[in-house]
């Protein structure tokens, strides 16, 4: 925590220095302000890049509002329904990964890229800045399609305001060459790491990352050029440094506990995980995180053992503003009394339909001594959110070995050379180390070796090939809730868990960008004035329009 602290005040000076402009697209105005430090420690930047990706209140943003709607783990709140839940197309909202990232995470990756360059004795630096950087454009690749790579982040450093969307298929190809060389370029010899919340500068870990991430992208590819993904998935395991294989591998951004405040300064304030802080809402007594049918409904009739870690029913009237101090937990009471949970359908806003509520011992005891409290249940059976996962020093998840088993079991389906493990095998591993990262990360309680095996007995891995692919991608489905970019993209990939639309569920005359489940997210509205020649070659690709029914190059 002390070296996570040295560096606080060198990314406050990274963020004023690059979070002023809104897209690569028109940063020439601020990218000559002379009053700016002409260099800054590329450690601080890679530290700035790295809290970022889940500490930025207002990116995150993206998450409840489109992601999680999509990937139909949370419903109910007004953020999530409105805009994810019913189809709603707002541009600001869809906007906030390209916009956020591009002026603040990729210049400042690509700028310490640029300060260390071709410099031996910061081969290290170097190399983990390009790990990262590729990480960070996967996401905003997967998100919006073809994207600025090659040129992004060099409007100051060689005047290129107006940078060229590289197709996504050209994106990912250099992704594997990057993962690569960096992997190989690092040199424990060399200079150390110093501004890394990930690893702490552990570089056989960032090896380990890097050949790892090959795994991944190399599945997302697998529909579209399946023997260029076999290649690649191969490679990656050879590589030298290996993948994760245990949970003492995982990439996860350490973030510190603060107080949940929205005002002002939250957004420029990277410290916390803002992720669970838009999470745990900015109206206690209407805590946003009520968990979507489609996800709580397959932990609950799987018999998983993870249901009620992840799922609880709060009363939340006593809460406090800045903390989950004053809920009051029914849901052990609701199970005694078998009352029915009611997870809000997809489309569905909290109230919709007023769920049905049931006499509590629990309120009407508390009751006697404060009047503030109400005995007649209503809202308190629609499934929330466990306070485990509200805290602001909750990880954020880059990367698991749990996923890791998942690609390798999905890799074994398809006849890839990945080892002698069977596909069942593999499974199963990769379901323990997802139910052991709950355990590990969020203070859940542990599964026992007897419910874990009981679960699995009756949720194994199937007989077809199109079965085993169902069950390997549903549980990194539920893996991956903590993870909500690699949720939506691996859902759309696989196809799998299968999801209706809420046309189905009866919210059809809501849906005003569209009956379909969205497959990717409009560009933003302003590269169509400062971009406009890349943007219009870009949407040429995609048959002239900006349509977020339109799959992304690897979606088939």
């Amino acid at each position: 925590m002390k070296h996570y602290q040295s560096y606080i005040t060198a990314i406050l000076v990274a963020c004023t220095l690059f979070l002023a402009a809104c897209s690569d697209s028109y940063m020439e105005s601020m990218n000559t302000d002379p009053s700016k430090t002409p260099s800054i420690d590329p450690n601080a930047q890679l530290t700035t890049a790295q809290l970022q990706t889940y500490g930025d209140l207002g990116m995150v943003e993206i998450h409840r509002n489109y992601l999680y709607a999509f990937s139909q783990y949370l419903m109910g709140c007004w953020n999530t329904t409105n805009y994810g839940g019913r189809h709603t197309l707002d541009n600001s909202e869809m906007s906030r990964i390209w916009t956020s990232y591009y002026p603040t995470a990729i210049k400042n990756i690509v700028d310490g890229l640029h300060q260390t360059t071709d410099d031996a004795e910061r081969v290290n630096i170097h190399s983990v800045l390009r790990i990262y950087r590729v990480y960070m454009m996967s996401i905003i690749t997967d998100i919006y399609g073809d994207a600025p790579y090659s040129q992004a982040g060099k409007g100051f450093l060689e005047d290129i305001f107006t940078p060229r969307y590289d197709t996504q298929e050209e994106i990912y190809n250099d992704f594997f060459l990057e993962l690569s060389d960096a992997a190989a370029s690092l040199d424990a010899s060399k200079d150390k790491v110093t501004g890394d919340v990930i690893f702490n500068g552990d570089l056989a870990k960032w090896k380990k990352l890097a050949n790892s991430l090959r795994l991944r992208y190399a599945m997302r590819i697998s529909e579209v050029t399946p023997s260029k993904a076999q290649e690649e998935f191969e490679k990656a395991l050879q590589a030298d440094g290996g993948i994760f294989e245990s949970a003492g591998d995982d990439a996860l951004i350490k973030y510190m506990e603060i107080a949940f405040t929205f005002g002002q300064e939250a957004y420029s304030d990277y410290r916390g995980n803002a992720m669970s802080q838009l999470l745990f809402g900015n109206d206690p007594a209407n805590n946003p995180s009520y968990l979507c049918s489609t996800f709580f409904n397959q932990l609950y009739n799987s018999g998983d053992p993870r249901t009620f870690s992840i799922a609880r029913c709060y009363y939340d009237q006593l809460m406090s503003s800045t903390s989950t101090d004053g809920r009051i937990d029914l849901t052990d009471e609701m199970i005694a009394k078998n009352v029915a949970f009611q997870p809000r359908d997809p489309g569905a806003y909290s109230w919709e339909p007023w769920p049905t509520g049931y006499d509590s011992d629990i309120l009407t005891e508390l009751a006697v001594n404060n009047p503030s409290i109400t005995p007649s249940v209503a809202r308190e059976t629609e499934p929330k959110l466990a306070n485990n996962f509200l805290k602001g020093n909750n990880p954020g998840v880059v990367m698991t070995s749990a996923e890791v088993k998942f690609l390798l079991a999905e890799a074994k389906l398809k006849n890839w050379s990945v080892g002698s493990a069977s596909v069942a095998d593999l499974y199963a591993q990769g379901v323990r180390a997802a139910m052991d990262f709950l355990t590990a990360n969020y203070g859940c309680p542990a599964v026992s070796s007897e419910d874990f095996n009981e679960f699995i007995q009756n949720n194994g891995i199937g007989y077809t090939n199109e079965q085993k692919k169902e069950a390997i991608n549903t549980q990194a489905w539920i893996l991956h809730f903590t993870n909500p970019n690699e949720g939506w993209a691996n859902v759309r990939r696989s196809g799998y868990p299968k999801m209706q639309s809420p046309e189905a569920y009866g919210f059809g005359q809501f849906l005003t960008g569209g009956t379909e489940i969205p497959v990717r997210l409009c560009y933003p509205v302003l590269e169509s004035s400062y971009n406009k020649e890349n943007y219009n070659e870009a949407l040429s690709r995609m048959g002239g329009t900006d349509s977020w029914h339109t799959s992304v190059w690897w979606d088939k």
